[in-house]
């Protein structure tokens, strides 16, 4: 799987600064795609690039790889956070997110409300709590004051009052431009320096920072959060769905057999991007298994007269 995302990573890294996240994205897509299918395996995309009938490569329900025994599915983000490599900005990387079938539950809803904390504070704060008490119990749960946690939120005008909230309790407030998946594993991870992820964005960001979190520890709980009237409207429409529930890390992915790899492609939280040599390039990628908690952090020169593919 690793394969898979420093070919993504390089083929989206060449974009970087030149202002066309369409032309990143679709050369991340089709590089993550053509890896995928020379492995021998069978897998199914549970959650892609768009819906079936809305992309070519890489959508929903798209079969991936050469056949084999295992038959596993899959979620993907060739390029999470487009903008970031068009503009140069950070926390753009590759991501995959592998387990046996019917392990991953996707919301139907566009977006959720996330909070992603690391596994000390597992258990102690929930969407159910207000913000206040939020940051307070982690404040305790992680021995610091207060004013010494930091919270990273996306960087959208939605989250207005969720920023003055957090501001009138004194933590700080790390905001970023794109980049969630990378801001929950960096909740998540000691030493990045980030407390807690809070704040709204895409569904799909939000399952692949459980599958993270499934095996690293920590905890993410999600809410559905409708856009706008009409979506709401259609999801209350719909069996089964309870737009008050809230989904919890194991609800999103299910069972102990899961794996999650990243490959930076801009420098960011928890990554650094590709840097490119006169012979070819290097990247920084993240290999993590739920079954054994391991983290594997990977550094891999390239050599692209030796691997045209790239």
């Amino acid at each position: 799987m690793v394969r898979v995302t420093e070919a993504a990573a390089l083929a989206a890294a060449r974009w970087m600064g030149k202002g066309d996240a369409v032309a990143s994205d679709k050369a991340a897509v089709t590089a993550m795609r053509a890896t995928l299918n020379s492995i021998p395996f069978s897998g199914k995309i549970a959650l892609g690039e768009a819906a079936a009938g809305e992309a070519e490569e890489l959508f929903t329900g798209e079969k991936v790889g050469s056949g084999g025994r295992n038959d596993v599915e899959l979620i993907v983000d060739a390029l999470e956070c487009t903008r970031s490599v068009a503009f140069g900005r950070t926390n753009a990387m590759s991501v995959v997110a592998i387990a046996p079938g019917g392990s991953f539950f996707c919301p139907p809803s566009r977006y959720l409300e996330k909070l992603a904390v690391g596994p000390e504070a597992a258990g102690v704060t929930g969407l159910d709590l207000s913000v206040r008490q939020n940051l307070e119990n982690l404040a305790e749960a992680r021995g610091y004051r207060l004013s010494d946690l930091t919270v990273v939120i996306l960087d959208r005008e939605r989250h207005a009052g969720l920023i003055d909230q957090v501001r009138k309790t004194g933590a700080r407030i790390h905001l970023i431009p794109d980049g969630d998946v990378a801001a929950a594993i960096a909740a998540a991870t000691p030493g990045t320096g980030i407390d807690v992820l809070m704040g709204t964005g895409s569904s799909g960001a939000g399952v692949l920072a459980a599958a993270a979190l499934r095996c690293i520890g920590g905890e993410i709980q999600t809410r559905m959060a409708p856009i706008d009237q009409h979506e709401s409207d259609q999801l209350k429409n719909r069996e089964h769905v309870d737009l008050k529930r809230i989904y919890r890390t194991a609800d999103l992915v299910r069972g102990d057999n899961v794996m999650f790899a990243a490959t930076g492609v801009t420098d960011g939280d928890v990554l650094n991007g590709v840097l490119y040599r006169s012979n070819g390039a290097t990247t920084h990628s993240m290999v993590l298994r739920s079954k054994t908690g391991t983290r594997r952090l990977i550094v891999t020169d390239h050599f692209f007269e030796e691997n045209p593919i790239y």
